[in-house]
């Protein structure tokens, strides 16, 4: 799609699967097969947060989301400390030059060598702007096969912000469509008994509503805390909130 068909697309979708499914399409247009997008709402001065958190969107292989994310090499990825401290498109010559001179930590070394043995070589990383502190969003996208950086440094500077503008959109809309985490997703009943208190009801008026007991209510938010892991049900509404799950049309 031409840019600003792409962009009327992005601002109509309503599912992340259709958005990430056109996104990947898009980016491989331009030469970029792989890509890996990743946000966090709780990151920390040590940490990212919980990974069982993270929005994870990627088109990458089982066995290098296996080694990279699950083994938690990503932690010691030199693009994502990068993204970390940038905002904007990174060309990955960065730690090309890192590789030369010498300035790569022996981890570092390692998640450097893992790509490479993946296939995942070449490419550029966009850091998005950051709504707060706590927040960060970036996509790594990869070029194919065997594409030098070189070329995919050419691409970029005739194509680069175009790209730059898609991805920032993309992102932008992510944050505005529900994401269940594998292991954090609400059933109906949990959602509506999270909805009833964020509109400021107590477990009696919830009771009422749903046509339930107050003990079956507490039963549903006590699932929901421990679905979104969190120790209270003020908690329980933010995240479930953050995270597009309550008032879904």
């Amino acid at each position: 799609m031409k840019l600003r068909e792409y962009l009327h697309f992005l601002s109509y979708t309503k599912t992340l699967e259709e958005l990430w499914d056109a996104h990947c399409r898009q980016m491989a247009e331009y030469g970029f097969n792989r890509l890996l997008y990743g946000f966090t709402r709780y990151r920390t001065e040590t940490s990212l947060g919980d990974p069982e958190d993270f929005v994870i969107l990627t088109n990458h292989g089982r066995d290098y989301l296996d080694g990279f994310l699950r083994d938690g090499l990503y932690f010691n990825a030199p693009m994502l400390k990068w993204a970390l401290q940038n905002e904007g498109a990174g060309s990955w010559k960065i730690t090309q030059d890192m590789m030369e001179d010498g300035t790569l930590t022996e981890l570092e070394r390692k998640v450097i060598e893992f790509n490479r043995s993946k296939g995942v070589a070449a490419g550029y990383t966009v850091s998005f702007n950051s709504v707060s502190m706590r927040s960060k969003g970036a996509i790594s996208l990869s070029g194919c096969g065997s594409r030098t950086q070189e070329e995919v440094d050419e691409v970029w500077a005739e194509h680069g912000e175009d790209i730059l503008l898609m991805n920032n959109v993309a992102h932008l809309k992510i944050l505005t469509l529900p994401y269940n985490a594998p292991n954090r997703a609400l059933t109906k009943r949990q959602r509506e008994a999270l909805e009833w208190v964020g509109d400021g009801k107590t477990t009696q008026d919830i009771a009422l509503l749903m046509g339930l007991t107050a003990a079956t209510v507490e039963k549903h938010l006590r699932l929901a805390r421990e679905s979104l892991a969190v120790e209270t049900t003020a908690q329980a509404v933010l995240k479930a909130s953050l995270q597009n799950q309550m008032f879904i049309m």
